[in-house]
């Protein structure tokens, strides 16, 4: 009788455990794809409405996305000692930090932001870098970047296509009129919007909600274009669209929504997104 007992004690508790086990797993695969749930058909799950229609305006993020970053990732990694590897983690610290001002509600120009993460991480590596040095080797240089080859072509035709097109940027106003000013790209938008008139960064919500109701239309009828997965993730959870330009180095968020469009150049969004009714 004490066997049969324990048996049943034991059958019991395997089944509770299987049950929170198959509990767990069902609970992991839907925080890991929020926006499709549990179908089957892994095909059907870029296919929605939104997909089949144009957005009203384009929004485009600039830096890596319009604009090569080589000559200021050279500029950054001289003033590093030529540490070309520490170039991933000053843009992390530098994107972290101004996340820190937007959570603490500061705002310090984005450059400015940059010129103090390179301090930080020169520091942190025994190198040692002035205010000014760290504020010229980021600032000089991307004011007069060159845009990447394929991206005045794909504007153009997007906006003989009968698009709208808007630059949205973490950027300052004036930065960004003089990159465009000095790379050819100033007469193809109609609006340039920077963050400095709000002052909260991207990927804060507020910010992809603040330029929805600059353009006066709904968070669903904008479509940001960018190459940064942050940007694409932070744009989606604020109910807009997204195209992701995969860069070499860029990776999407795997816990955000995939975007409707994935492709490696602006070539080839501009020629879906041309294709939209």
């Amino acid at each position: 009788m004490f066997i049969k007992e324990e048996e049943e004690k034991n059958m019991a508790s395997n089944n509770r455990r299987n049950f929170i086990k198959k509990s767990a797993i069902l609970g992991l695969a839907g925080a890991t794809i929020p926006q499709f749930g549990f179908s089957a058909n892994t095909e059907d799950q870029n296919v929605t409405p939104k997909n089949l229609t144009r957005p009203k305006v384009l929004f485009f993020d600039v830096n890596e996305t319009l604009l090569d970053l080589t000559a200021m990732k050279e500029s950054v990694g001289k003033v590093l000692g030529n540490r070309s590897d520490l170039l991933p983690l000053w843009f992390t610290t530098m994107l972290q930090y101004s996340l820190v001002e937007t959570v603490g509600r500061q705002y310090n120009d984005f450059g400015i932001v940059g010129a103090a993460a390179l301090q930080m991480v020169a520091a942190n590596h025994g190198i040692t870098i002035s205010e000014g040095d760290a504020r010229e080797a980021i600032l000089g240089p991307i004011r007069s970047l060159p845009a990447h080859p394929e991206v005045k072509q794909a504007l153009g035709e997007l906006k003989r296509a009968g698009y709208k097109l808007v630059s949205f940027t973490n950027s300052s106003n004036k930065g960004v009129e003089t990159q465009f000013k000095n790379s050819g790209l100033l007469d193809y938008f109609e609006e340039r919007l920077s963050i400095e008139d709000m002052g909260k960064f991207k990927p804060h919500s507020d910010a992809y909600d603040w330029a929805a109701r600059k353009m006066k239309i709904k968070p669903s009828e904008c479509l940001l274009v960018a190459a940064h997965g942050w940007d694409i993730a932070g744009a989606i959870w604020a109910g807009w669209r997204g195209a992701f330009v995969s860069r070499p180095g860029a990776q999407l968020y795997p816990l955000a929504p995939t975007p409707e469009i994935n492709e490696p150049n602006l070539k080839l969004i501009a020629e879906q997104l041309i294709a939209l009714k």
